[in-house]
């Protein structure tokens, strides 16, 4: 079963912390967010992972390399999603293929997915969900998905990023131009091709798109069931604690990062190296 990740995007609506690392690569409670990518996807049965990347390409490269399984396409320009997998075209074979955005955070059983699609008989299934913020995706009674985007049926559901298709279906991309996935589905609908949706229900999911989604993950994760441990400020791996400093509500300090003397931090990412100085007072931000 093969898979791939996409970690190719600039990450525009993140700046300026995407101008220091690629979306994949931001820290969810110091865990870079691609690892968990790859561990979800290793426990739903792939074995052959495929990362594509461009925009600080070399971090994820440095990061990934010789990992068991992991496959990496340097882009070197900016492929958009079909593009992208349109390059991976001969990496994936015949077998369907299961497809993730890497910059979401999810806890939807992918396994199931995959053996879903495989028993539905469609060219392609997305993972759909009700999420009022990008609900633009139509579909009928029967779950077959009829257009994308303003207009439509008038129920309408938002892409989780999750798919899985037939990889012949890309062979309508040029190779080496830029090109949405998503205009690649919206052809084969207008020919006649099963484009299915999978709706998930009890389960959560977020776009890490901005800076502000990226802090509410950390709130969901430190203080919200089921993710929520002992205690909802989370320090990692060397990382000395200054017996005055103030906090309040939850705070995440990635490993090897310096607190200084009389801080206050509240609803605050710190990520691992970061030093923050003594008697900074902050609320509500990312320090890198």
């Amino acid at each position: 079963m093969k898979a791939m990740i996409l970690a190719a995007g600039f990450g525009t609506r993140l700046r300026p912390y995407s101008l220091l690392r690629p979306k994949p690569l931001f820290p969810v409670l110091d865990l870079p967010l691609i690892l968990r990518h790859i561990a979800q996807l290793r426990e739903a049965g792939c074995d052959a992972i495929l990362v594509n990347c461009h925009h600080l390409r070399e971090q994820i490269v440095d990061l990934l390399a010789g990992l068991d399984g992991i496959f990496l396409q340097q882009e070197p320009i900016e492929l958009g999603t079909g593009g992208g997998m349109r390059m991976a075209r001969d990496f994936f074979g015949s077998e369907p293929v299961l497809v993730i955005n890497g910059d979401i955070f999810h806890t939807i059983d992918l396994a199931r997915v995959y053996q879903e699609h495989c028993s539905s008989g469609a060219d392609a299934t997305l993972v759909l969900h009700d999420c009022p913020r990008f609900n633009n995706v139509s579909v009928d009674d029967k779950l077959d998905i009829t257009a994308f985007g303003a207009g439509g049926s008038a129920r309408k559901m938002a892409f989780t990023g999750i798919h899985v298709l037939d990889p012949n279906l890309l062979s309508v991309i040029t190779p080496g131009i830029f090109y949405n996935i998503i205009d690649c589905y919206r052809y084969w609908i207008a020919r006649g091709k099963k484009i299915r949706a999978h709706v998930v229900h009890d389960h959560f999911w977020t776009d890490m798109g901005t800076p502000e989604d990226y802090l509410d993950l950390h709130r969901v994760l430190l203080t919200r069931e089921p993710f929520k441990g002992a205690s909802p400020f989370y320090y990692g791996s060397g990382v000395a604690i200054p017996a005055d400093l103030q906090s309040r509500d939850w705070l995440c300090v990635g490993a090897g990062a310096r607190i200084g003397r009389h801080c206050r931090l509240s609803r605050v990412v710190v990520w691992n190296g970061a030093q923050v100085p003594d008697g900074t007072i902050l609320e509500d931000v990312i320090v890198v």
